[in-house]
């Protein structure tokens, strides 16, 4: 029986249990829209913008229960407006399928309306495209797709379907189901063997992972026991590691961690690095000292070695690498365990030591970041859901959020942009409605992305939006000030969020000092209890620097020759005197 290309769609992402779909429709996907409004288990939702539905995505991806992110665009402009959404997943590893329309192919015109080439604006930012000729390819586009962008290390996808074979109908071609996952081999044996050896013979052994260990928390706690290793995450990979675990040590390697992960790396002499490309953010801009007993565990054989050369690399999935390894090491020895302890030990006197000198840093009035997300985190269950956005209130959240359970903080990372933070809380809670999810997203992102709200209150998705209001782009504008002594652009003029609270139909607490704290954040989450989306305008404290901001700053000013470094420094000090 002859079928339209808008019903063969819906077959397709049926058949892969996608669960939402998110965009805005147009001419050149109307038909497949109205296959979707029919569906019993698609739900489309209507953005406000085509980035926020592709941050939307993102975030159905990484939180998991409701299958793959998916966009539904129109050409041209939806493909160019979610593009950076789709770029985020592409840098980050992030599965996400992005359908749109086409313009007719069976016409011979030229000229028609989103007529440029989509393929080449998304091939950059995408692990493959398709574009289905006929209505037999539609399906077998769309399985093909989806098979690319969750196996490997995952990425967003793109599937372009011409408007004339949504409209009309045709052969469909074969029936087919979905091709099944096909898990990648085990590393060969020899390999799995010198790697379990290095580690064995470690006398100060350390551990960091990233999102590509997320599925794979218990091997890393487990293998953490057995060497007595302190763990340091990833600012992606905050989640694949427990924070409460007595060998957790921080976010971050090298200068650019806390005082408590730079001491417990201080003399590590084997390193084993799992689902992490040791990306710029990780290293504080490649300041990490990696040992030359590097083990690299990564499904992406291009990340090993690409930093930091590894003298054993182990190319697949973060789980079965771990367990084979685990299945080689055996049980912990006496040294071990003693080096836990004293491993340990040593984290959590540091670790209270540096909230105490955030504890003690005098905030004028105005909300110390520390006592913030102490309270945040005695409020929140174990399994909340945080999301943050790109700023400096996202290295404040990464060394003073402890984050508990895996996939529960999400946050631009790679490609770092802007914006994320309110649509991606959307995607969150859509996925996940038995959670409570919270964004941490500064006054700068906020402007990008707030009217996404809108989304929220019409689905009455109880979000609450702490907004870290202190009036700068401030993660620039500190970069700005320290060698620049002054700040371009980035000082912000004032924003009213009472008022695009009241705009968007969401509620509104006000945080204005440390006494405010804790009753502040109570309200806000009775208020999402109830199923209303909430902004909490919180007057931060930014005049503490991160460790990663002074250190990452440290780290690059040293790398400059002594001329450059001169030339910064002097520059910097005659604008300070001279005003």
């Amino acid at each position: 029986m002859k079928r339209s290309g808008a019903e063969l769609v819906r077959q397709a992402l049926e058949a892969l249990g996608v669960r939402y779909s998110f965009g805005i429709p147009g001419v050149h996907n109307t038909e497949i829209y109205d296959q979707l409004a029919a569906s019993p288990s698609i739900e489309p939702v209507l953005v406000a913008h085509e980035g926020g539905g592709a941050f939307m995505a993102d975030a159905v991806s990484r939180v998991g229960g409701a299958g793959i992110g998916t966009l539904l665009i129109v050409p041209a402009a939806g493909v160019t407006h979610a593009a950076s959404g789709i770029g985020e997943a592409f840098l980050d590893g992030i599965p996400m399928l992005v359908l749109s329309g086409g313009i007719r192919r069976d016409t011979g015109r030229r000229f028609q309306l989103h007529d440029v080439d989509q393929h080449a604006l998304l091939r950059p930012i995408t692990k493959g495209t398709w574009l289905p000729r006929s209505h037999a390819e539609i399906v077998p586009a769309i399985f093909a797709a989806h098979a690319l962008a969750t196996e490997g290390e995952p990425g967003p996808v793109y599937v372009e379907v011409p408007v004339d074979l949504q409209l009309f109908t045709g052969d469909p071609g074969v029936a087919q189901e979905p091709p099944p996952p096909i898990a990648p081999p085990l590393p060969p044996a020899t390999l799995l063997d010198a790697a379990a050896a290095l580690l064995a013979r470690a006398a100060r052994p350390g551990i960091l992972c990233g999102w590509g260990a997320v599925g794979a928390s218990a091997e890393l706690e487990a293998l953490a026991e057995r060497l007595g290793a302190p763990v340091a995450t990833t600012l992606q990979g905050l989640s694949t590691f427990r924070a409460d675990h007595p060998l957790h040590a921080a976010f971050a390697l090298g200068p650019s961690s806390t005082p408590a992960g730079v001491q417990a790396f201080a003399e590590c002499d084997c390193l084993l690095a799992v689902g992490t490309r040791f990306a710029e953010i990780a290293t504080g801009s490649y300041g990490a000292r990696v040992p030359s007993d590097l083990v690299h565990v990564d499904i992406n054989p291009a990340a090993i070695g690409a930093n930091y050369p590894a003298r054993v690399g182990l190319v697949g999935d973060a789980r079965p690498v771990l367990a084979a390894l685990l299945g080689r090491l055996g049980t912990a020895d006496p040294a071990s365990y003693e080096r836990g302890v004293a491993v340990a030990a040593q984290i959590a006197a540091d670790k209270r030591a540096y909230q105490q000198e955030w504890f003690a840093h005098d905030s004028r009035g105005r909300v110390n970041p520390a006592r913030f997300f102490a309270a945040l985190r005695s409020a929140l269950p174990r399994d909340a859901i945080i999301v943050a956005d790109d700023g400096n209130h996202t290295f404040l959240t990464a060394e003073l959020l402890p984050i508990l359970e895996p996939r529960t903080f999400l946050s631009p990372t790679d490609f770092n942009c802007m914006g994320y933070c309110i649509p991606a809380t959307i995607g969150a809670k859509l996925a996940r409605p038995e959670r409570t999810v919270v964004g941490i997203v500064g006054d700068g992102a906020l402007r990008m992305t707030g009217l996404e709200a809108l989304t929220a209150a019409a689905r009455a998705a109880g979000i609450a939006w702490f907004v870290f209001s202190d009036g700068e782009l401030s993660q620039i504008s500190q970069a700005q000030e320290i060698p620049l002594n002054r700040k371009t652009c980035s000082v912000l003029s004032p924003l009213d969020v009472v008022a695009l609270a009241r705009a968007v139909g969401a509620g509104f607490v006000a945080i204005g000092s440390d006494a405010e704290v804790a009753a502040g954040i109570a309200a806000a989450l009775a208020a999402v209890a109830g199923g209303r989306p909430v902004f909490v305008d919180v007057r931060i404290d930014y005049s503490k620097r991160t460790r990663f901001t002074s250190g990452t700053v440290r780290t690059t000013l040293e790398r400059f020759d002594r001329a450059t470094r001169l030339r910064f420094v002097g520059r910097a000090l005659w604008r300070r005197f001279t005003g």
